[in-house]
């Protein structure tokens, strides 16, 4: 049997890590849908535009018009074309979450592996913070920076990335602590290894694993609190729109007219599931139970 069909335990055939990690993940089909999913999703989003024949602030169509060739999901109460409207909202909901997930993972991942590894004052201080930014109030600081700078999406962003890097931290901490123990550790600091040295080339690498899965874990709680805080006004302000902001302004028209209403929450929820379906592939493909080598 050549190296192509061959199991992927088989001892016989040389992986490296990474090439194990793929292969399940491309054996999750969940995880494979979800993702083929996705990628529907962003060529809706940045490429439809492009194609599409209406703006999504074309407002010279007839109000409230029914699905139809022209319009394949009816127009709004001011004329503009739903379609249209949805790829703008669609687009602008997962710029704010890939920068969410972005922040959120990079500022999580430094605070835990400095938390876990330098302990002490340093782990008391930052874990501290931690706590204390677990106990403000999201929607009340979102309320009051969002309509203090205009509610951009990018305000959006940081708003929510500024909460969303809590939990990362605590899980980093937690590995970090168990890896600071172990002798690859022991031996860069034999060796002289400065602390940012150990930190960002033995300890990140090694918890590769749950920083992807993590990661991706906080775009799907991103577009669900992007939406959520939107709806309520607290989010995107017009002219830029989202999920949250089309679902906010069609919701009474879910039984007169649930065309409007139903397209911005289909999309919404598809997002949610395809991102956490592909996290769960992703946990199981970086599986440490599953590389042992059978016998």
């Amino acid at each position: 049997m050549d190296s192509s069909g061959a199991h992927e335990f088989d001892a016989t055939v040389t992986r490296t890590q990474g090439q194990l990690v793929l292969r399940r993940f491309l054996r999750h089909r969940m995880a494979m849908v979800s993702f083929g999913v996705l990628v529907l999703l962003l060529l809706f989003a940045f490429i439809g535009p492009l194609v599409w024949s209406y703006d999504f602030e074309d407002v010279s169509s007839k109000a409230y018009q029914a699905p139809n060739g022209t319009h394949p999901l009816g127009t709004t109460q001011v004329g503009k074309d739903m379609l249209a409207l949805l790829m703008r909202g669609t687009g602008y909901s997962l710029q704010i979450a890939f920068v969410v997930a972005a922040l959120a993972t990079v500022i999580g991942v430094a605070f835990g592996a400095l938390a876990g590894y330098l302990r002490g004052f340093v782990d008391n201080a930052l874990m501290r913070l931690v706590d204390l930014m677990l106990i403000v109030p999201q929607i009340a600081v979102a309320a009051i920076v969002v309509k203090g700078f205009s509610g951009s999406w990018y305000v959006v962003a940081l708003v929510l990335a500024g909460f969303a890097w809590m939990s990362i931290a605590r899980i980093t901490r937690g590995e970090t602590l168990s890896l600071s123990q172990r002798e690859f550790i022991e031996a860069a600091r034999a060796a002289g290894a400065t602390t940012p040295r150990i930190i960002f080339k033995h300890l990140v690498p090694n918890m590769i694993g749950s920083i992807t899965v993590n990661a991706t874990l906080a775009v799907a709680a991103a577009v669900l609190t992007e939406a959520a805080l939107s709806f309520l006004g607290l989010g995107v302000q017009p002219p830029d729109t989202s999920l949250g902001v089309i679902v906010q302004e069609n919701y009474g028209q879910f039984i007169t007219r649930p065309w409007l209403f139903w397209g911005p929450f289909v999309v919404l929820v598809a997002i949610s599931l395809a991102v956490n379906f592909i996290g769960d592939g992703l946990r199981d493909a970086f599986d440490p139970r599953q590389t042992k080598v059978r016998a």
